[in-house]
């Protein structure tokens, strides 16, 4: 590759290239220790990928790296195409993109155009590759941003054309890629309500494996937009080649693994093109959802500690900011309560030390009250006789007490049994001619409709409108789309098959409207449990509600496989009274992320009191170090009787190390074997003391003993987790 002109502005910190195309194109896309590499023999040729894996120390050498594979079967040629087509006989691998001309041509051709390098505003790298079909004014830009020292790709694509009329496209992946190992190991998740992040290991053989959702909204309902995939051999926590990742859209996505009879591996990732044919009009940009990924060679630690370090500082709405914790009263009380109640509740909020007190569902509308889960829902009003005050009056009484107040609202939906239904029929997603079918007693509102948007907006301008010290919103959004149809849709002569990816955007722009007027208020994504958590959504919430399953036994392993892919900052945990676990254990492992309450205060006696008290001012002291350090998994529950995590400041100085009876089969009093600590100085010196102790409870831990950092993550701690001791909680500080 001969560079033949370069420019470069400081003020804008951009550069541009151009190549000389007397010799091939190589594009090394780089980061610290990961590297994409294309390859077009010339302009007007295909793109190739021909590595992808751990960066060279030199980078001259890249133009070589596809030199060493030999693909001589039929249609190989194809298999390594940078963004694999539809439509053309020299292609037998899964297309990213498929498309109908505007003169009725259904196939498409790529090659490469040129390409461009610049450095963003916010201290990436960004390729643009631009392909181009030799036959149509067609073009697929691809892009690749990418975060050098986090190790992370963001990876879309932009569709655009200049045809006399609509193209059509039926398929639109954000990113295509190719592996050339010889074995292919995939993590992928399933489950339901209160069975959230179930894993499954999948060894990938000849053909597809695809993990998708059809959902349309809450769309990880059943299969998470998450994956792990194991390069070689199972990566384990330290050791191996692993990429972890997801595809960033709050719809219907799709991630597709096909092992061709190379043993390699093609990737095809974005919207699900399910019902979803979309025409494109010319000089208009279809920008598709980032796929967004880190490559690890030191385990599925290294490469979780990635994203989780590229989500706080560069994803995550005040990602390196603080969090409220909180008393909620939904299992408290559930939809039964008054106004005169919910004060004395916020008195409970007080005595435990938490920030804030959260109003969840049942607070609104009158002619159809919601007093259960079957009306009401779309009549955003007070409900004039549970709280015959009004919202002002509920924030002003927890600010008396010294604490915020929140509020649970669920705008996109409505219930059949509701004014707002009545009067806007046309504003729900429905198919007219069948039966309507509900979940959870509702239906989904159609963000396609720019009125729509405008109410939804509407619910949460008005709340802050009439309460400008409103603390917290709570989201939740429990039904997928049934029977989908847009009267919208229908009434602007555009397709239905827009229906999913306008819903999706249309939802979007509510929360850029939000976000652009109320930047800082902290909102929690709540989906019935985990049922929204893609990347993209928070670039406006702050935290996610992980499971409504709060057991917590059941939450160590859902926090578990959580943690892969996001920081604990992000993380909502609650105590509540779903287990007959230790009121010490259930509030042990609600701390590893963001703490919150979901019991009844004033029934608590004085010893849990009291212990409450002292656990969540221990957590004020450390939940720094849960939020913004790094996390080591010590102990897995999947492998052994107990699990064991580690987080630790970016400065080594301080940890914490909480440790979870998992098995309470007839066990040992004692466990026998000491847990090696990760991610300490070995040259500095430590002291380990156990925290969150109840009451007279005497710890076996010797808080003098001085250990260096080199011998314990050497030889190692025993925390004694037993029948006895279920929960152990250690505090590390360097002297």
């Amino acid at each position: 590759m001969r560079l033949t002109k370069l420019l470069f502005t400081l003020g804008a910190l951009t550069w541009a290239f151009s190549f000389s195309f007397a010799q091939k194109v190589t594009i090394p896309v780089t980061t610290k220790n990961l590297a994409l590499v294309l390859q077009a023999e010339k302009k007007g040729e295909q793109l190739k990928i021909i590595h992808l894996g751990a960066a060279l120390n030199n980078p001259s050498e890249y133009e070589i790296s596809g030199t060493v594979y030999t693909l001589q079967a039929e249609g190989a040629s194809s298999n390594t195409n940078a963004f694999a087509v539809a439509g053309i006989n020299n292609n037998f691998t899964e297309p990213a993109m498929a498309v109908v001309h505007a003169d009725g041509n259904n196939s498409v051709d790529l090659r490469y155009e040129n390409h461009v390098v610049s450095a963003s505003s916010d201290g990436a790298t960004l390729h643009q590759i631009t392909l181009k079909d030799p036959a149509y004014p067609f073009f697929v830009d691809l892009f690749f941003k990418t975060w050098k020292e986090n190790d992370v790709i963001e990876q879309w694509s932009v569709i655009r054309h200049s045809e006399k009329g609509a193209v059509t496209l039926n398929k639109y992946a954000s990113a295509n890629l190719y592996f050339f190992n010889r074995d292919y190991y995939l993590t992928s998740y399933n489950g339901s309500w209160a069975r959230e992040m179930q894993p499954a290991q999948t060894q990938l053989r000849q053909g597809m494996h695809t993990i998708q959702s059809r959902l349309g909204t809450r769309e990880n309902l059943h299969t998470s937009p998450n994956f792990m995939l194991s390069l070689d051999a199972p990566a384990t926590e330290n050791s191996g080649t692993v990429m972890i990742g997801q595809i960033a859209w709050n719809g219907n996505f799709s991630i597709q693994f096909e092992t061709d009879v190379y043993k390699n591996l093609h990737l095809v990732a974005g919207i699900n093109p399910y019902q979803s044919a979309y025409n494109l009009k010319p000089g208009v940009d279809f920008e598709t959802p980032r796929f967004i990924y880190t490559l690890s060679f030191e385990g599925t630690g290294k490469g979780s500690r990635n994203l989780q370090n590229w989500m706080r500082q560069n994803n995550l709405l005040d990602g390196e900011g603080s969090r409220l914790t909180l008393l909620n009263n939904w299992e408290a009380t559930y939809f039964n309560f008054n106004q005169e109640e919910l004060v004395s509740l916020f008195k409970g909020a007080n005595a435990l030390g938490v920030d804030m007190f959260l109003l969840d569902d049942g607070w609104f509308a009158n002619k159809y009250p919601r007093d259960h889960d079957r009306a009401g829902l779309g009549d955003w009003e007070a409900n004039q006789k549970k709280l015959p005050d009004g919202i002002p009056y509920l924030v002003k009484e927890a600010g008396k007490q010294g604490i915020k107040f929140g509020i649970w609202i669920e705008p996109e939906m409505v219930n059949p049994k509701s004014v707002l239904y009545e009067k806007h029929p046309d504003w729900v997603i429905r198919e007219e001619n069948r039966p309507e079918i509900y979940f959870r007693n509702q239906l989904v509102l159609d963000l396609t409709n720019p009125e729509v948007q405008n109410f939804v907006y509407g619910i949460v301008d008005n709340l802050f409108t009439e309460n400008p010290e409103l603390a917290f919103i709570k989201w939740d959004c429990n039904a997928p789309i049934f029977n989908g149809h847009s009267k919208y849709l229908e009434k602007n002569n555009l397709p239905q098959s827009h229906l999913y990816v306008e819903y999706t955007r249309g939802f979007e722009k509510v929360l850029k409207r939000i976000r652009e007027k109320y930047p800082t208020v902290p909102m929690m994504l709540c989906s019935g449990g985990g049922g929204r958590t893609d990347f993209s959504l928070f670039r406006y919430f702050t935290e996610f509600w992980l499971s409504d399953n709060t057991d917590p036994l059941e939450r160590v392993f859902i926090q578990w496989n959580f943690s892969y892919y996001y920081p604990a900052i992000t993380m909502c945990n609650h105590v509540t009274n779903w287990s007959n676990k230790p009121l010490k254990y259930r509030i042990d492992v609600a701390s590893m992320g963001k703490l919150g309450f979901d019991i009844k205060v004033g029934e608590l006696n004085d010893k849990d009191l009291n212990f409450c008290k002292s656990a969540v001012a221990n957590y004020n002291q450390f939940k720094d170090i849960v939020w913004h350090g790094d996390l080591f998994r010590l102990v897995s529950p999947y492998d052994d009787d107990f699990a064991s995590l580690l987080f630790v400041n970016p400065g080594k100085t301080e940890g914490v190390m909480f440790n979870y009876l998992t098995n309470w089969r007839y066990l040992p009093e004692t466990t026998i074997r000491p847990v090696r600590l990760q991610g300490l100085d070995p040259d500095k010196k430590y002291r380990i003391a156990e925290i969150n102790l109840y009451e007279n409870q005497r710890s076996p831990v010797d808080a003098t003993r001085v250990y260096t950092g080199d011998f314990l993550m050497k030889v190692g701690i025993n925390p004694n987790v037993n029948l006895s001791r279920p929960s152990v909680v250690l505090k590390i500080e360097a002297e």
